[in-house]
């Protein structure tokens, strides 16, 4: 049985941000739309305080989780030890989108290096933090970060990554509204 904790304290937060994989679950309000759970990596991830964290969200093929917060906000965002102790957290909340020119989207692109493909920021208000055994995830060995988002994105440069952003983060799979046309 797993634990529920009052907040993100530093031992939490430091175990967390040194995390190198983390997956982010969102659902629209329709029973008939797709759920999605999605990995992130690289140094994205911020600790914002005890019942607030944060991500710098990079351009991707699609757009559900922006288009999921953006219809409701609902959010579980989850981390697993994959080193030899076991250990999993979840932190349930409320995502808000921030887009470049907004304050908040400042202030957390300046804790990560800068990325060429970096889209938006997301901000989740924690209501829960949890805990549970992770005794059934695998031991497994980290043999680096991949770089092609970054080569990708400088190949297609602003305009080209504007363009793909309005074809391709422009609507969800199940048609809500993702990112307005940047540029």
């Amino acid at each position: 049985m797993g634990t529920v904790y009052d907040g993100i304290d530093d031992d939490l937060a430091a175990w967390l941000t040194a995390q190198p994989v983390w997956f982010v679950a969102t659902a629209p309000v329709s029973a008939d739309g797709h759920v999605n759970v999605s990995p992130r990596g690289h140094d994205t991830f911020s600790v914002l305080g005890s019942r607030r964290i944060a991500w710098v969200d990079y351009t991707g093929s699609g757009v559900e989780t922006v288009a999921h917060l953006r219809e409701n906000g609902r959010v579980c965002v989850m981390f697993c030890s994959f080193e030899t102790r076991p250990k999993i957290v979840r932190l349930h909340g409320r995502g808000t989108v921030f887009l470049p020119g907004d304050p908040a989207y400042d202030d957390v692109v300046a804790r990560h290096p800068a990325h060429p493909s970096t889209r938006c920021v997301v901000v989740v208000d924690v209501d829960r933090v949890s805990d549970s055994c992770g005794f059934g995830v695998p031991v497994m060995e980290l043999v680096g970060e991949r770089d092609l988002l970054r080569l990708g994105a400088e190949r297609r440069g602003p305009d080209g990554l504007a363009a793909y952003r309005a074809q391709k983060n422009a609507v969800s799979i199940d048609g809500l509204p993702g990112l307005p046309q940047q540029g």
